[in-house]
């Protein structure tokens, strides 16, 4: 993942960063959340921020990519998690997309950890075992488990998956959750490219959770969908609802915060699928 060739036209720290340690956090910081009842066959999605998601059946409790932590090194969060961590019910199981800080963050999984298996791609349990998940189960590209009455696949994306700059061994991609029939993907983070048609045509993909943050970074790499093309994954998908996520909580690209959901919603009625975009508000749990 090279850097763009322009990239050093634009002075991050001066345009994004020193402007960000300045802007005043959103969001309720004691918010309740209000979890609902969840009946056989339904399913309920509760978006804690970025690329985080509870995902609920009516047996089940899955944690997708969790981060409460108010700064990703130095980036700092500048909207409030949905709710406050001690609000989460017990957790069944938990997956992690990658191994980058926004993905995989250590103080969250250590509150988190009480010995539930935990899913990760190939090259991550290491960095997940020894903060209280004894049970670890890594997968390759298309590989699929059985955790009770969950299956779950990891699927290919176009990323990387070190989290330092020598650990390029690491795994990476998006997970299909099927229960009881219905199914959820949450793409992880990833730029457009060819296979969400063959996603689509391995796994009958009803709710799509798809990134349309930090398509213009730093570098200029080609690493994050912007707004369009994640509408195009959509329909490559042949998904029936797309929940935008991976926007408005850290400010990981030039894009104003409010500019994906933007493009989002006119690209969304340019094709008509406007009634097909479900844009969710941090820590409301929505049954579907």
């Amino acid at each position: 993942m090279r850097p763009g060739s322009d990239w050093t036209k634009r002075n991050f720290i001066t345009s994004v960063w020193i402007p960000s340690l300045f802007t005043k956090r959103s969001g309720a910081r004691d918010a309740r959340p209000l979890f609902p009842n969840v009946q056989p066959g339904q399913i309920c999605i509760t978006w804690i921020g970025h690329a985080s998601f509870l995902i609920q059946t009516h047996d089940t409790n899955v944690l997708i990519d969790p981060i409460w932590s108010m700064w990703l090194s130095v980036i700092k969060r500048l909207k409030e998690p949905g709710f406050n961590i001690h609000h989460l019910p017990s957790i069944d199981f938990v997956l992690v997309t990658h191994a980058h800080f926004d993905h995989l963050d250590r103080r969250t999984l250590r509150a988190i950890a009480a010995d539930q298996p935990i899913v990760v791609p190939v090259g991550v349990g290491r960095l997940v075992h020894r903060l209280g998940f004894k049970i670890v189960h890594e997968l390759d590209e298309w590989q699929t488990i059985e955790l009770g009455p969950l299956r779950i696949s990891l699927t290919p994306a176009h990323h990387w998956g070190a989290r330092f700059l020598a650990d390029t061994h690491r795994g990476f991609g998006g997970f299909v959750i099927g229960a009881n029939g219905r199914s959820v993907f949450h793409c992880g983070d990833t730029a457009y490219f060819e296979g969400f048609k063959e996603i689509g045509e391995r796994h009958d993909i009803e709710i799509a959770l798809l990134p349309i943050g930090a398509y213009d970074p730093p570098l200029a790499r080609e690493v994050h969908m912007n707004p369009e093309e994640a509408v195009r994954a959509f329909n490559e998908l042949q998904a029936k609802m797309l929940v935008p996520m991976h926007y408005g909580t850290f400010r990981l690209g030039y894009e104003p915060l409010e500019e994906p959901l933007e493009r989002l919603r006119e690209s969304a009625r340019v094709h008509g699928i406007e009634d097909k975009v479900l844009v969710m508000t941090e820590g409301k749990p929505v049954v579907l």
